[in-house]
């Protein structure tokens, strides 16, 4: 019998969902490009890895929000939103943590969310892994090495054609090319998945995504799983997160195939509930992480010494008193977490770097309305978690974006652009920077528009 698919609400957003067997931990599968719920089990395969999943576990599968189910949208779906979306759904389901299962770009919206939420994510394994666009493997997408511009133009144009699809076929499930059955599942799979437009909006995501910056954040136990020879996602990628995720445990596995439910899925299946199931009954998931990857901001007033000296200490402090009402009104407002005030400085955290960016220029606008020039800095990092505080070198690496901004200027991390994509947020390069008492350069970019 198959399952009902339900809905979770994500903002004003429907996302479809399915809940399969009741073992004792909740795994969420995150899906790749794309999906759609009901149709999956027209595939015996994919049925059947999604049956040997739920044998030990209460098993979640949904649809990306503009994908299969799930409600369209307008627009590129950024990272954070469907990190919303996943927490809609474990608090649809009812479940405080769970696991995550994540292949092809859901390995990396899994990761960021698993360094983000540490207290939701009892265990994590990142199969396929898509970590960054110059790192997929060298046949897919034959115009991807022209420009961005030709790959998308290509999805686009040729997107549910017979021979298009059997191009991207050759690439997902080679071992599956002669099988007349698959084929013809797979093509209609991704015609019913998305249509041409929201295709090119996910893929333009994962060009400009790259979440190499935030693997080493992991602390949850991880399983890192890839084929050799994925002719789609280049092992490299599966190898630069085991290297880099303290105390991951990694398994190569022989074959090409990039879908997990192709080839030899059994093995994969044994390797994920073999890790699971020790983690489950080692207690290790119980442990929550003291550390959280979070974005972090600094802002503080231009000439403010001169300022408070040309309006004298009553009217600076009438003007410093509303200075700090608007800036935690857009705070409150873009779930903003204030964690310091020093004079006119501010400290804040988000979960996220373009709610970070947005509410950056919502606050240089509102406070601007006041006279006052601001400067602000973000980062995204580690940070070290202590009574409520955050601490760390990412919390420094902020503060030093913050001190090397212009009047008016918006600065941000390479680390925070490369996780926007999808936002709308267009920067201009500031080049190389050598950040006061931190032995690394830094690239950081000015925001330029929203």
């Amino acid at each position: 019998m198959r399952p009902e698919t339900r809905y979770a609400k994500s903002g004003e957003i429907n996302i479809a969902y399915q809940v399969i067997g009741d073992g004792p931990l909740d795994l969420v599968l995150v899906p790749g490009f794309v999906s759609n719920v009901e149709y999956a089990w027209e595939e015996p395969g994919l049925s059947e890895f999604y049956l040997r999943l739920a044998s030990f576990s209460r098993l979640i599968v949904f649809d990306k929000r503009g994908t299969g189910l799930s409600d369209r949208v307008h627009g590129v779906p950024t990272l954070e939103t469907r990190m919303d979306d996943v927490r809609a759904i474990l608090d649809a389901v009812g479940t405080e943590r769970a696991a995550l299962i994540g292949y092809s770009e859901g390995a990396s919206m899994s990761a960021l969310f698993a360094t983000t939420y540490p207290d939701r994510v009892a265990a994590l394994v990142m199969y396929g892994s898509y970590l960054a666009w110059d790192w997929m493997a060298a046949g897919r997408f034959k115009s991807r090495h022209e420009s961005v511009r030709a790959a998308l133009d290509e999805i686009e144009r040729r997107w549910g054609t017979p021979d298009y699809c059997d191009e991207l076929l050759e690439n997902d499930a080679p071992s599956m090319l002669g099988n007349e059955s698959f084929r013809s599942w797979y093509a209609t799979r991704l015609r019913l998945s998305a249509s041409p437009r929201a295709a090119v909006d996910l893929q333009r995501m994962n060009v400009d995504t790259d979440t190499r910056g935030i693997v080493s954040s992991i602390r949850v136990p991880t399983l890192v799983l890839h084929r050799i020879g994925d002719r789609n996602v280049d092992v490299k990628n599966a190898r630069y997160a085991a290297e880099h995720i303290p105390e991951a445990t990694y398994v190569e596995l022989a074959g090409d195939d990039h879908l997990p439910w192709v080839g030899d899925s059994d093995r994969i299946v044994d390797e994920v509930r073999r890790f699971l199931t020790g983690v489950w009954d080692s207690g290790r998931w119980r442990a929550v992480p003291d550390r959280v990857l979070a974005t972090v901001l600094f802002s503080d007033i231009v000439g403010s010494t001169e300022k408070a000296v040309e309006l004298g200490d009553a009217r600076w402090r009438e003007l410093l008193s509303e200075h700090h009402k608007r800036i935690r009104h857009e705070l409150s407002h873009f779930r903003g977490r204030e964690l310091d005030t020093a004079g006119d400085g501010f400290f804040a955290s988000f979960d996220g770097p373009a709610r970070g960016i947005r509410c950056a220029v919502a606050i240089r606008d509102a406070v601007g309305e006041l006279g006052l020039d601001l400067r602000i800095g973000l980062h995204t990092g580690e940070c070290e978690e202590v009574d409520g505080k955050y601490g760390g070198v990412a919390v420094a690496t902020g503060a030093r974006v913050a001190g090397l901004a212009q009047s008016g200027e918006i600065l941000v991390s390479s680390t925070v652009r490369d996780l926007v994509a999808g936002s709308g947020i267009a920067f201009t390069d500031r080049g190389e920077h050598q950040l006061k008492g931190l032995p690394e350069q830094r690239r950081l970019y000015a925001v330029a528009a929203v």
